[in-house]
């Protein structure tokens, strides 16, 4: 909103009105605004929830300090939602179809969050929100994401190809609207609608869904992508909900995958950038930082709070939300590839469910005794049985994340 005004401002050659055009000055303001709305709103969010009783209900599974948790206040995602929307109805372009894609995906994932800690708290339920009706949700919101990214025309990408290659249909030479092309030049650019990805660690690192089923079909590539995205979706959102079980472990990984998520598209939306390392230009890209920023800045707000000892949960209202704005985020600047790396800690949690509930079944219908490989799933919980105090646990895992994420963004080159 915010933009608007001063872009109309900036018209009128009102002093200072000019700088809302610097997408570095509207995604540091956003960050900001999104940390402050965070600490400042997060301490009386927090008080009503205590008034209202909205407090965590421990299952009792033998780990240290567990009972210590008992009565407080869950549903904290809230703070983590409205810290990042208000900062991007403020400096984002709402007509930007990145920006919209985002919007959707946090408010319809929020939505599915907050019902399941609802019924949790006030209905006195501890399964929450019945799995189908959660799977559906997920559905929905990834066949409207990967819709508005596939059929929508302002998502496109410019790609370098060689001088001599010759164009498909749909694909345009837009050399001239980039760098003046140097004498003796051997590449250009093309502008395209199809669903490239990147690959990472591969030298010609893109992949274009459409040759999944070939040229003949290009017209029903929306049925590959389509179901890709809810793929990815469900399984961010929920390996980051597997994540949230220790005082600030998902809240801190998160914002180390939104920082790098970041650079990503910073270079992927700046034209010289991606002509430097030789990636794809999205335009209209830009917007994405000033979103993921204020998502970098709900996080660590909300770490205020939610760092040991915590002094409220952010519940499914949360969790939920943040994997799935990482999710299509990724897949917004194409590099949904990049997710196993980047999210690798999020991934191992969800390893170590599937493995432990697969290995056990495997074992007791094999052997009659069902046998475990760690001694309690997610992960981070088989670390406390064996005794680690979970400040540190938390600490390392997120030093793990930092090295992931330092590795994501080296991919830009290291092919």
């Amino acid at each position: 909103m915010l933009y608007y005004l001063f872009n109309y401002l900036n018209t009128l050659d009102f002093p200072g009105a000019g700088v809302f055009e610097y997408i570095s000055f509207r995604s540091g303001m956003a960050l900001i605004v999104s940390l402050v709305i965070s600490i400042l709103f997060g301490a009386r969010l927090i008080n009503l929830l205590r008034r209202l009783q909205v407090g965590e209900s421990v299952r009792d599974l033998g780990l240290d300090g567990q009972k210590e948790k008992e009565g407080t206040p869950t549903m904290g995602g809230l703070i983590i939602l409205g810290s990042i929307l208000l900062p991007t109805l403020l400096f984002a372009k709402l007509d930007n179809v990145y920006v919209q894609t985002m919007m959707i995906a946090i408010i319809w994932l929020g939505t599915i969050g907050f019902l399941d800690d609802y019924i949790k708290v006030f209905k006195k339920n501890k399964q929450g929100l019945a799995g189908k009706f959660k799977v559906v949700g997920q559905l929905g919101v990834g066949i409207i994401v990967g819709s508005m990214l596939y059929f929508h025309p302002d998502v496109k990408v410019h790609k370098k190809v060689d001088a001599e290659y010759v164009l498909n249909a749909g694909e345009v030479d837009v050399t001239t609207k980039h760098a003046n092309p140097e004498s003796g030049q051997q590449s250009k650019w093309i502008e395209t609608r199809d669903m490239t990805t990147t690959i990472p660690f591969v030298k010609n690192n893109e992949i274009n869904y459409n040759w999944i089923l070939g040229e003949g079909a290009k017209s029903w590539s929306w049925l590959i992508f389509i179901p890709i995205v809810i793929f990815i979706v469900i399984a961010v959102s929920n390996g980051a909900n597997m994540t949230d079980g220790l005082d600030g472990l998902a809240t801190g990984t998160s914002a180390i995958a939104g920082i790098a998520l970041a650079v990503l598209a910073y270079v992927s939306s700046h034209v010289r950038f991606a002509d430097y390392l030789d990636v794809m230009y999205i335009p209209f890209a830009e917007e994405l930082v000033v979103f993921i920023a204020a998502f970098v800045g709900a996080c660590i707000g909300f770490l205020w709070y939610n760092a040991y000892p915590a002094r409220v949960f952010m519940g499914d209202t949360g969790s939920l939300a943040i994997g799935g704005i990482i999710a299509v985020f990724a897949i917004a600047i194409r590099k949904e590839l990049l997710i196993p790396v980047l999210c690798g800690v999020f991934l191992i949690e969800n390893l170590s469910v599937i493995l432990q509930v697969s290995y056990f079944k495997f074992t007791k219908k094999r052997f009659g005794e069902g046998r475990r490989i760690f001694l309690m799933a997610p992960l981070h919980h088989h670390y406390q049985k064996k005794g680690i105090h979970e400040a540190k646990i938390v600490a390392r895992f997120w030093i793990i994340g930092i090295l992931l994420a330092v590795i994501t963004i080296v991919t830009l080159k290291l092919r």
